[in-house]
């Protein structure tokens, strides 16, 4: 997968798993690691799925319908991505918090749904719920940070309830933060995920 890897000032420290959104890069939100953390290891990396010239990280039947089967096969592809990239640069599998934005949020959310060890921690801008049906793993040691607008019609509030709820269920650690706005990544909601993160530094790594 193409990507880009920046070594913090230790690789045993958090390495942040940068996904974009539809039609982003792996450029994207490198801004968004250095506000948040910008001592931790960087791993961004770009979809490998072309939607009419556009990255993105699985297919979808529509604008909000996501091919499942292809989410499952692209987030397990995703996910050995990661160990092969951490053999590779030499960082630590286990210290990896993902920050994704829509689609990147929605394959991060996947790889909760199907990994109780993928990622030690998440911040989802805009997430939807990536599948239903599924017995999720033990996330007991997984906190989460969830940005929503209440004027999200791409993603609408119900969904990010669900998606904190069934979350929760499995054990997380769920942070549901909203914004009086779209579907757009606001500074303030940055502020917050980075607040966020900050307080649970400890259990992250």
């Amino acid at each position: 997968m193409k990507h880009i890897f920046k070594q913090g000032t230790d690789l045993t420290n958090t390495t942040l798993l940068l996904l974009h959104g539809t039609g982003g890069s792996e450029e994207d939100l490198l801004p968004l690691a250095e506000r948040i953390d910008p001592k931790a290891n960087v791993l961004s990396v770009r979809g490998n799925i072309s939607e009419n010239g556009l990255s993105r990280y699985f297919k979808r039947l529509r604008p909000g319908v996501f091919d499942e089967e292809d989410l499952k096969v692209r987030t397990h592809e995703l996910n050995d991505f990661l160990d092969e990239a951490a053999d590779e640069y030499g960082f630590d599998r286990k210290q990896i918090v993902a920050i994704g934005y829509s689609n990147g949020a929605n394959i991060a959310g996947s790889l909760l749904f199907h990994y109780s060890d993928a990622l030690t921690g998440a911040v989802l801008h805009h997430p939807m719920v990536p599948l239903r049906g599924l017995q999720l793993p033990d996330l007991s040691k997984t906190p989460v940070f969830i940005g929503a607008g209440k004027n999200d019609s791409i993603c609408p509030s119900e969904e990010s309830e669900e998606l904190k709820q069934l979350l929760s269920e499995a054990g997380a650690d769920v942070t549901l933060h909203w914004e009086n706005h779209g579907h757009q990544l606001t500074g303030t909601e940055i502020d917050a995920a980075a607040n966020w993160y900050r307080k649970q530094k400890n259990r992250l790594g």
